[in-house]
C-alpha cells in the first residue's frame, strides 16, 4: 500500500486536504487521528509536522509527501520537487531594526541571526562568503531583536506585517520563494505506478484551478471573432442551434481573465454567456 505524508496542522495542512480530496482521495483525519487509510485508492495518509516531511520521505518510509520548499530545504534532505502547489506562498528574508543602518544582508557580518531555519541561513551566508552567529529559536522570531537575544532575524514572510509590527524592516530580495510542494524521494527511475497515478491527478486538479467553462450563442457571422477570444487549448466546440444563422459555442478560458473574456463577448454581441468552474482536467 502506497503511504502518503500530509502535514499535521497550519494552512498547509488545510489546504493539502483539499487538494488531496479533489484528486478524488478520501483522508480527512478524524480527531487528532494521525493515520487515514483509502481502501479504495490502496494509499494510507500520515498526518506529521511539516518540518519532518521531507526527513521520511528521503529515508523511503513514505513514498510522497507535502511540505513547504522552505522546510524541505531546511532539512538537508535529499529530495524531488515533483510539483509547486501554488498554495502557502512565502518569502524568506533577513530583517532588522528599522532604525538600524544595515543596508544589505552583507553588512551583517558579525551579527547574530535569530531563525528557526537554521541550515537554510547557515547555508545562504556561507554562499555571501558572511560570518554570523546563528541562533537557533522554535518561534516567535520576530521579538527576538526586541529582547535582545539578536541583532537581525531570518523568517518566512506572507505579509511582513508581523515584522513590521516588531519594529523590523526587511533587507533587499527575499533569500527564498516558498510554497507547499509535493515531494518524491530522489531516484533516477520511474515513479511507482500509484504516485504517478498521485500525481497526475494532483496536477490535473491544478490545471483545472487555474481555467473556466465559458458558453455563450453568438451569430454565426460573428463567429470568427468570438473564436479569437476563446480560442480555448485546441480550439471551442461550435454546434448549431434552432434560430437560424446562431450558433452555441463551449471554450476553456483562463480564470484570471474571465472578465475580460465576458466583457468582449458581450461587446460583439453574444449573448447567454455562461461560466463554470473546472473540477478537474488532463490536457
Amino acid at each position: 500500500m502506497l503511504k502518503m505524508a500530509l502535514p499535521s496542522k497550519g494552512a498547509l495542512s488545510e489546504e493539502a486536504i483539499r487538494l488531496i480530496k479533489e484528486a478524488g482521495y478520501q483522508c480527512s483525519p478524524r480527531g487528532r487521528e494521525q493515520f487515514v487509510i483509502d481502501a479504495d485508492n490502496e494509499i494510507e495518509f500520515c498526518f506529521i509536522r511539516p518540518r519532518d516531511i521531507a526527513v521520511y520521505v528521503n529515508s523511503g518510509i513514505f513514498s510522497a509527501g507535502i511540505t513547504g520548499r522552505d522546510l524541505a530545504l531546511d532539512s538537508k534532505c535529499s529530495y524531488n520537487e515533483l510539483l509547486p502547489l501554488g498554495f502557502g506562498k512565502s518569502s524568506f528574508c533577513y530583517a532588522v531594526p528599522r532604525d538600524s543602518g544595515v543596508t544589505n544582508s552583507g553588512e551583517l557580518e558579525g551579527s547574530r541571526i535569530a531563525t528557526s531555519y537554521v541550515s537554510l541561513v547557515e547555508q545562504d551566508l556561507t554562499e555571501r562568503g558572511v560570518q554570523a552567529d546563528v541562533v537557533r529559536l522554535d518561534g516567535a522570531v520576530e521579538i527576538a531583536v526586541r529582547l535582545g537575544v539578536a541583532d537581525a532575524v531570518a523568517d518566512v514572510v506572507q505579509s511582513g506585517r508581523t515584522l513590521e509590527e516588531a519594529g523590523l524592516r526587511i533587507l533587499e530580495e527575499p533569500v527564498l520563494e516558498s510554497e507547499g510542494i509535493f515531494i518524491v524521494p530522489e531516484q533516477k527511475e520511474e515513479l511507482p505506478e500509484g504516485v504517478q497515478k498521485l500525481a497526475n491527478r494532483i496536477e490535473g486538479v491544478l490545471l483545472a484551478r487555474r481555467y473556466m467553462i465559458v458558453e455563450y450563442d453568438i451569430a454565426r457571422t460573428r463567429l470568427n471573432e468570438a473564436c479569437a477570444v476563446t480560442p480555448g487549448i485546441e480550439s471551442p466546440t461550435v454546434s448549431p442551434l434552432n434560430e437560424e444563422g446562431w450558433v452555441a459555442v463551449k471554450s476553456m478560458i483562463k480564470r484570471s481573465e474571465v472578465n475580460t473574456v465576458m466583457d468582449e463577448l458581450s461587446r460583439i454581441g453574444a449573448k447567454g454567456i455562461l461560466v463554470s468552474d473546472v473540477k478537474a482536467c488532463r490536457l
